[in-house]
């Protein structure tokens, strides 16, 4: 069974009103005041205490609008995943499937092959033939690594034109500030390249929390996101984090992208992805994993650092990765090979996609401004064409344009 509910309060009840009248803020009521009963039925497997908050949240929910909706969607499906396992400890079997039935068509929908699959907390349920079906139908949706298994063909003759990757040379004039007015050569260090990258990612893990429940501010450069974080006592979400680090590295002459880690999502219906860094080390020759969220880098079997080519193509072909010991979230919860690896990156490792240019300030909105993004496709992939897709957003008046590529030699080039 997971645990819905204490990352929920922790990320929401600091900053609740009262005397709410909004859909909004009754739901912030309901985090200052009910939420940790909520979590406290969890824990003591009080079904009838926890069936009851949880239909009040659901009518909360109900009443929300779509946008805020999102911000609970996890939530909401987790609360529904735990209500089953509840009564299917009990053995309660026939609410256990209507709340199981529920999490699935919660919001977006639940397909955690893997945990429905392996969780003791619904044995009870396993031999039964509605479970064998559900359980049948959420691995074509969820079995992720199976997924990312058939997605292991590129076409290296692919030979469509692409914009070339570019990187921001740190002496320019706003890298230099950063450099300077964040003192990173001191948090940098004298060590090797591969030292001074791992010291970054951890200042920066440290010194800005993980938020992945609101956005980031509208100007997205590292000084002015620092400045608001600093100022307003927020974090930011992994594209936020992964976004200051890669300037970071700039400053330092240090070739780095974000890349944006994206599901095979054939029903369109999940909203979830991760964005980290690749680090280019000049001593190793190589690409690297970075990950600032997670405060994660990923070895073989020698203790070799590897690149985000590298640990999935070692998902796909079940050969050895190793996480570092002191990877973690917020440095609360340590993470582990099986979890981040073996099933959250790779839903996630199916598709990349990266900037073009890598420089300061790169997603700002700017007036006029066209951004150049390429996504690198698997030829397992549904949809292979357009070969790029033009967003124009009058308010900005920017393009945001997509090229797709399935040539992974192409993708990594320097």
């Amino acid at each position: 069974m997971k645990n819905p509910l204490a990352l929920f309060i922790a990320l929401f009840i600091g900053n609740c009103l009262f005397a709410q009248t909004t859909p909004s803020e009754k739901m912030e009521d309901f985090v200052a005041n009910k939420a940790e009963n909520w979590q406290a039925s969890y824990e003591n497997k009080d079904t009838k205490t926890y069936a009851t908050l949880l239909k009040e949240y659901v009518a909360l929910y109900n009443g929300l609008d779509s946008i805020s909706k999102q911000d609970y969607l996890g939530t909401t499906i987790s609360a529904h995943y735990t209500m089953a396992c509840l009564y299917a400890m009990a053995n309660n079997k026939k609410e256990a499937f209507e709340f199981l039935n529920k999490t699935i068509t919660a919001g977006s929908g639940y397909y955690d092959y893997k945990t429905l699959a392996t969780d003791p907390d619904i044995d009870n349920l396993r031999n039964e033939p509605e479970f064998q079906k559900l359980l049948a139908n959420m691995k074509e949706l969820g079995d992720y690594l199976s997924l990312l298994k058939k997605a292991n063909k590129y076409n290296l003759s692919d030979n469509r034109p692409l914009p070339a990757f570019t990187y921001q040379q740190s002496d320019n004039a706003n890298l230099t500030a950063l450099r300077k007015g964040l003192n990173l050569d001191s948090i940098a260090g004298q060590g090797s390249d591969v030292l001074q990258i791992l010291n970054l990612m951890h200042w920066v893990h440290d010194v800005v929390p993980h938020d992945g429940m609101n956005g980031n501010p509208e100007v997205k450069n590292a000084l002015s996101m620092l400045e608001v974080c600093k100022k307003d006592g927020r974090g930011l979400n992994c594209r936020g984090l992964a976004l200051v680090l890669n300037e970071c590295y700039l400053s330092m002459g240090i070739k780095s992208r974000i890349v944006t880690c994206l599901p095979k999502d054939s029903l369109k219906i999940d909203q979830d992805c991760h964005v980290i860094n690749s680090v280019y080390s000049e001593s190793l020759k190589k690409w690297l994993w970075i990950d600032p969220t997670f405060e994660a880098y990923v070895m073989n079997e020698k203790g070799e650092m590897l690149s985000i080519a590298e640990v999935r193509e070692r998902l796909i072909n079940d050969k050895t990765l190793i996480l570092n010991p002191d990877a973690n979230w917020n440095n609360q919860s340590a993470q582990t090979k099986e979890d981040y690896l073996e099933s959250y990156m790779a839903k996630n490792l199916y598709m990349l996609e990266c900037p073009a240019s890598s420089e300061y300030n790169m997603e700002t909105n700017s007036e006029g401004k066209t951004y150049n993004y390429i996504r690198l496709l698997p030829l397992d992939y549904f949809e292979q064409k357009p070969d790029k897709e033009e967003d124009k957003r009058e308010k900005s008046n920017t393009t945001w344009i997509t090229h797709k590529t399935n040539n992974a030699n192409v993708f990594w080039e320097l």
